[in-house]
């Protein structure tokens, strides 16, 4: 073959490579705004690897999440769809009941005017992912971390991912990030193996396995979302750092957000060494804002300052999040913008990006971004955010949907005002990025326009939007509590939770699932992915045993105990059940000491769990305890 040839049939080649890039989708779960260097915010947290993937892209200043919480922002990534088309508008795809139509809700406390509707709670598989149009691309695709999204059947293996891991539906790391861990079929390779270490790791070795052809990374760590524990030795680094007058000061969260760098740190360092950094999209977000209600160290783990709220707020503090997005040839290295982009956007700016067409008949509420990546504004560009709950959080709102356009945010508080019409907020971002200063009534006829824009977009998605509560009673209504975050343990928890004070249950406790017992049979309903049995076994001590008989579906688990009641880590001993029909179960417990707490945990499942009889057994225990429900 002539040489001239072969050198034409090598440009060919190496042009067919070049028009499909690699596509990395890294999100963070609850990273704020103000979280990382990006923007200049803070002086505590250390994020060089977001930097630094940073300075190979375009940083994008107004960047938001679809949702000011997870599993909406998350459906709207894959899908390119608003929550308020999906309907799923919380983070409740973890819990057992399939409901897949959003419906308007049937009821309210009289204190709230507004009833908020019935979410989803599964990511439907009649939606076009991104991963399913990648893959019938000719993309190999798989997904690591947290998905969130519902369990099979509408886990990543049927939304168009190759491989999962960990093959997890829960709302955050099974237990803990630094190992031993609680996934059900995905166990630590060393003793203290961080997650975010692993699973940077198993990402690696899948992008060198699939070096040679183009691939879809999607990367949703678990991190910086609660549980709220860290490396040991980083944590006391940033304790050593703390300026007590800096509103972000927890150094276990300042060592989590160390973890989460790292891992970027290792993607970035993998493209590099296999030399496809030149030749691969990575796409840098989070799912919502920064958590400002729960506690750790002693403080708050974050602050969205100088933003007002954080996770499960339509302020600012709650869907303003960091954006990146790299694009070789595309989007300038160390560039900014301040384009408004959303979730809903990134699908469809791959599309167009990667000359691929939408399927036939496809939709997106997000629009295509590339003019802003090769450095044209986006003038005029309207972003919604749909959020129809009122969660009780610090800065919260009752159910609400804002609308950004240029430098006017307008939220719309559902049937907040008189006489059930809907209350405004009005906010000039450019002027008043902390949000204090409501121009509503100075600007009616912005309102009315930018309104009009949101009641187009509740139209065109077909949303389940709030209806006036017609229980509502102004004797109990108290308009001053608005913002303000309701106290810890005023809310009784749902029955689904726990069942203590049944004496049918004999001394076990259920948790994340509801128990009753009839004709002789404990039967679980309602089984969360953290649903578990336990029992104070203190009398029992050394080697023994767990026995029980038990009906329910086919599934990995495990036995814990807990030797010193609630406090330090638990040991753990795994069982895997049969399924189907009636079942008999023996678990090895290796223990060297007293047993004291044990629980029975159980797989995730729809259909109800039949529990004959449990027994604790141990050598030095004397008789075994059985409990003969």
């Amino acid at each position: 073959m002539p040489r001239s040839l072969l050198i034409l049939l090598f440009v060919l080649g190496s042009s067919a490579f070049a028009a499909q890039p690699n596509v990395i989708v890294i999100l963070a779960d609850d990273l704020g705004w103000s979280d990382t260097t990006l923007y200049g915010n803070t002086a505590y947290y250390q994020t060089p690897n977001v930097a630094r993937l940073a300075s190979r892209g375009m940083t994008f200043t107004r960047a938001y999440s679809a949702s000011p919480l997870c599993s909406p922002t998350r459906s709207a990534l894959l899908t390119g769809q608003s929550p308020a088309r999906t309907g799923i508008t919380v983070p409740n795809c973890h819990v057992p009941q399939v409901v897949l139509q959003a419906t308007t809700g049937k009821k309210a406390p009289p204190d709230q005017k507004a009833i908020q509707p019935e979410p989803v709670t599964r990511l439907k598989t009649e939606y076009r992912t991104l991963a399913e149009t990648l893959k019938d691309a000719g993309y190999a695709t798989a997904h690591f971390g947290k998905w969130h999204l519902g369990p099979e059947p509408y886990s990543p293996l049927q939304q168009g991912f190759d491989l999962d891991l960990p093959h997890h539906p829960g709302p955050g790391p099974a237990g803990t990030y630094v190992a031993p861990w609680k996934f059900a079929n995905f166990k630590e390779k060393s003793p203290g193996e961080h997650i975010e270490d692993r699973m940077a790791a198993e990402a690696v070795a899948w992008m060198e396995q699939q070096k040679e052809k183009p691939f879809y990374l999607n990367y949703w760590m678990f991190s910086v979302h609660a549980p709220f524990d860290a490396k040991k030795a980083n944590i006391e680094k940033h304790r050593d750092r703390i300026d007590p007058k800096d509103a972000q000061r927890s150094p276990t969260y300042a060592a989590m957000i160390q973890s989460m760098d790292d891992a970027i740190g290792t993607l970035l360092d993998a493209l590099d060494r296999l030399k496809l950094a030149n030749n691969t999209i990575i796409i840098f977000t989070a799912d919502n804002g920064g958590n400002m209600y729960n506690e750790i160290d002693g403080t708050t783990p974050t602050s969205n300052r100088p933003l007002r709220g954080g996770k499960a707020t339509m302020f600012e503090g709650g869907t303003r999040v960091p954006g990146v997005v790299v694009w070789p040839g595309v989007a300038a290295a160390g560039s900014r913008s301040d384009a408004i982009i959303q979730s809903e956007d990134y699908y469809p700016t791959l599309l167009e990006g990667l000359a691929i067409k939408p399927a036939e008949g496809q939709r997106f509420d997000g629009a295509s971004i590339l003019p802003a990546l090769k450095g044209a504004a986006l003038a005029g560009k309207a972003t919604f955010q749909y959020f129809p709950h009122n969660p009780g959080v610090p800065d919260w709102l009752p159910p609400a949907v804002s609308v950004h356009c240029d430098d006017w945010k307008l939220i719309r508080i559902f049937h907040g005002g008189e006489k059930g019409a809907h209350r405004h907020l009005l906010f000039n971002l450019r002027d008043d990025l902390g949000e204090r200063n409501n121009l509503a009534a100075q600007k009616p006829e912005l309102v009315t326009e930018l309104d009009a824009m949101i009641e187009k977009f509740l139209i065109d998605t077909k949303a389940a939007v709030p209806v006036p509560n017609p229980a509502f009673d102004p004797k109990k209504y108290h308009p001053e509590l608005e913002g303000k975050q309701q106290p810890k343990g005023k809310a009784k928890a749902p029955v689904r939770d726990r069942d203590d004070g049944d004496p049918a249950l004999q001394g076990w406790k259920a948790r994340d699932c509801k128990a009753s017992v009839k004709e002789g049979i404990l039967r679980l309903t309602n089984i969360g992915d953290a649903c578990f049995l336990g029992f104070s076994a203190g009398k029992h001590s050394g080697p023994g045993t767990a026995t029980f008989r038990i009906r329910a579906k086919a599934g990995a688990s495990h036995f814990d105990w807990l030797a010193n009641g609630t406090e330090g880590k638990a040991r753990r001993a795994e069982f895997t059940l049969k399924g189907g029909d009636w079942e008999e179960v023996t678990v090895q417990l290796p223990a060297t000491g007293p047993l004291g707490i044990v629980r029975l945990y159980l797989p995730m499942q729809e259909q109800p769990v039949e529990i004959d009889w449990i027994e604790i057994k141990s050598g030095e225990g004397g008789k075994p305890t059985r409990t003969e429900f």
